[in-house]
């Protein structure tokens, strides 16, 4: 029987995408965004066109999330949230969640070394406490094997859906209401924002700058509801296996030449 890595050898190589968009290169020495927010699809549908199981497109998702770690870093990005396993990826066949859990604990265990090198560091965030055991204990190594370095956070988002995660906030918020620890027009953004997952960041880092959703799929699947209202989005035809560091930049490129006014308007220049 021919295992996967020989079947590879007989399909093409990865294809090459070109963002119409992509009118700028990328300049370094404009600013890139600090966070950056990236829905990984496409790895099952990259494995069954190379007739493969999708399993086998989740393992190359995953050397690409080493490739890009280690490229956001070192271009300056502060904070890269990874969609890892939406609360709704449970529907799932259980051969593929099966593959899905144990994939933390491999990726983590060959990975952590590197990160530390790079002074990366590892934060999880989602509704881990429903995870299996052995991808619970393998989160939370690497959260404190990386806990001491200083440079970006490679912020993972497992378990996690964002409506999910907006009714607990409300809940907690609620209880702090009922037990007279916050008054009700005490309620801000800024109080919401702290009760969200991404409450543990820096206020200027919580909300992504740019989200980018691989795939050719235009849809945001649940995922950072609250943080993106403002965010540019970036969209690529490119399945996440085929996704690399030159179009990590083209998509930093197009962030850079976007007139982000939040709302307002800017003044034109006399």
């Amino acid at each position: 029987m021919i295992g996967a890595k020989e079947m590879l050898r007989f399909f093409p190589e990865k294809k090459k995408y070109k963002q119409e968009e992509a009118e700028h290169a990328f300049d370094p020495t404009l600013p890139v965004p600090e966070h950056i927010a990236i829905i990984m699809d496409g790895n099952g549908r990259w494995a069954q066109n190379r007739r493969l199981p999708r399993v086998a497109g989740h393992k190359e998702g995953m050397e690409t999330v080493k490739k890009i770690t280690k490229h956001a870093s070192k271009l300056g990005v502060k904070v890269l949230t990874l969609y890892a396993f939406s609360t709704e990826n449970w529907k799932r066949p259980t051969e593929e969640v099966d593959f899905l859990m144990q994939l933390p604990v491999d990726f983590f265990d060959k990975f952590v070394p590197e990160l530390i090198k790079e002074n990366v560091k590892v934060h999880v965030m989602g509704y881990k406490e429903h995870l299996p055991a052995h991808t619970q204990k393998a989160v939370k190594r690497a959260i404190d094997q990386t806990k001491m370095n200083t440079g970006m956070v490679l912020n993972f988002a497992l378990n996690y859906g964002s409506r999910a995660e907006i009714i607990t906030a409300v809940q907690e918020i609620a209880s702090e209401v009922k037990e007279n620890q916050l008054a009700v027009d005490g309620i801000s953004e800024e109080v919401l924002a702290k009760h969200l997952m991404t409450g543990f960041l820096p206020i200027e880092l919580r909300d992504p700058s740019l989200v980018i959703r691989t795939s050719g799929e235009e849809r945001i699947s649940n995922f950072l509801l609250w943080q993106i209202a403002y965010s540019e989005f970036f969209f690529t035809k490119a399945f996440w296996p085929d996704f690399d560091d030159k179009l990590l930049e083209e998509a930093i490129a197009i962030y850079q030449h976007r007139d982000r006014r939040f709302g307002g308007v800017k003044e034109e220049k006399k």
